[in-house]
């Protein structure tokens, strides 16, 4: 089996390798190819009055971004990539690469964002693409590691689903048999089932869809939420779980990613805690006076608002003390003061990351707060059934990957931290 370039070092003397032809540049007698593959690149130089015939014959018909396959003698020279050269002996095309490409994997010529995702294959190829979901693996795995660790069990929940999480009309109709199905929203009810299944701490990382009709840079219709739920725990011990994942993927990416980071150019620094916790009122005070928008008391916010928040905290911040009225149905008011919800959304000053509450775990309660959201109750009968019988109390959040991946690495669009993103207009490749 051939061997990474990044292992070639110019103290080998010998070496086979394997990758994509990165460029190519014909000095007449010499001939000197940059070889790729996902963990580097290589300068192959050919003298074509020394090399094999079988080699200089090869070269009549390459192509850039043809596969090969290289061995031969390492040497040791300042000017190439990683200061070494494979003067190979032997030099096979695997696959040859048609011409024209697509999009310009050396990108001298740049590309729209349509053009790459619909050359995604393509574009994958360029270190500063591959570089964001190298990243996004240690991130997922970080995300595992940092929930097996503290003993959460990992549970996986229907994608198909007879009722809305949080009712409304963002919803993927799916023919289902004889039955209306959804695409569902967010495992949020199955998760709270857990609680009442005695797993006390669970977390899901998987699919989530919403049928919304944004064509902005932050939303997705498909996406990855990493949830979490956790028995006899209230909102600020899950806020001070959330902290501790954002801040130990940090430091993860930062310790583990040095390539890709270089790669995109990105100086990553580790969040600092505690995360400030701005007030709900207090958030809409200083958007209303940094946008001159005449937000009150009960308004969410849009795009401006967020922005304006993100440009007066500067770091990671909570926002906290939701309004009931536009939280989900399943939000804890808070005792003292109903109006008001033990809720959160976890904010980087670009825009939201994550939303939580302490969730309501009384039956009666939590049937009214349906009826008062203009919701049936019946069409929820299985999601409160296990409400009758025994629910602790509890609290989660649950967190978007890609926006996660996003803000971290600085991207323009969330589409650049999604394989294959679906949104209003794509559904392939």
């Amino acid at each position: 089996m051939a061997s990474p370039i990044a292992s070639i070092t110019p103290g080998s003397e010998r070496a086979e390798i394997a990758g994509w032809v990165h460029e190519v540049r014909d000095l007449g007698g010499l001939t000197f190819l940059l070889v790729r593959d996902r963990t580097g690149i290589v300068q192959v130089t050919v003298n074509r009055k020394k090399a094999p015939a079988a080699v200089t014959a090869a070269l009549a018909s390459l192509s850039r971004e043809s596969v090969v396959r290289v061995e031969g003698t390492v040497k040791a020279i300042g000017k190439a990539p990683g200061g070494r050269e494979i003067v190979p002996d032997r030099f096979e095309i695997l696959s040859p690469a048609g011409s024209p490409l697509p999009l310009d994997v050396v990108e001298k010529v740049p590309a729209e964002l349509d053009t790459r995702l619909d050359a995604r294959f393509l574009d994958l190829r360029r270190p500063r693409v591959s570089a964001v979901f190298l990243i996004r693996s240690v991130v997922m795995g970080t995300v595992w590691e940092f929930f097996s660790s503290r003993g959460f069990v990992n549970i996986a929940t229907p994608k198909l689903v007879a009722a809305a999480t949080e009712g409304g009309t963002d919803l993927f109709p799916v023919a289902y048999f004889e039955k209306e199905a959804f695409l569902n929203q967010s495992p949020q009810l199955y998760k709270q089932m857990m609680m009442a299944a005695g797993f006390e701490r669970v977390f899901e990382i998987g699919p989530i869809f919403r049928a919304e009709e944004h064509n902005t840079t932050k939303h997705l219709n498909e996406a990855t939420s990493i949830d979490v739920e956790v028995s006899y725990a209230d909102d600020r011990e899950v806020m001070e779980l959330l902290e501790d994942l954002v801040v130990s993927v940090y430091r993860r990416v930062a310790d583990t990613c040095p390539d890709p980071l270089s790669w995109l150019g990105v100086d990553l620094q580790v969040p600092e805690r505690p995360f400030p916790r701005l007030p709900y009122a207090e958030a809409i005070e200083i958007a209303a006076r940094r946008t001159g928008e005449p937000l009150s008391f009960g308004d969410d916010f849009g795009a401006s608002a967020e922005k304006a928040l993100g440009e007066e905290m500067g770091v990671h911040y909570f926002i906290v003390d939701w309004p009931t009225a536009i939280k989900p149905y399943y939000a804890m008011p808070r005792e003292e003061n109903p109006e008001l919800a033990r809720a959160f959304d976890l904010m980087h000053p670009r825009m939201e990351l994550a939303s939580g509450s302490q969730r309501i775990h009384q039956h009666d309660l939590l049937v009214h707060q349906i009826r008062s959201k203009g919701l049936s109750a019946d069409s929820f009968e299985f999601y409160l059934r296990p409400f009758r019988y025994g629910m602790p109390p509890h609290a989660g959040w649950g967190l978007g990957a890609e926006r996660l991946v996003m803000t971290m690495l600085d991207l323009a669009n969330i589409r650049e931290a999604v394989l294959f993103p679906r949104d209003r207009h794509r559904l392939v490749p």
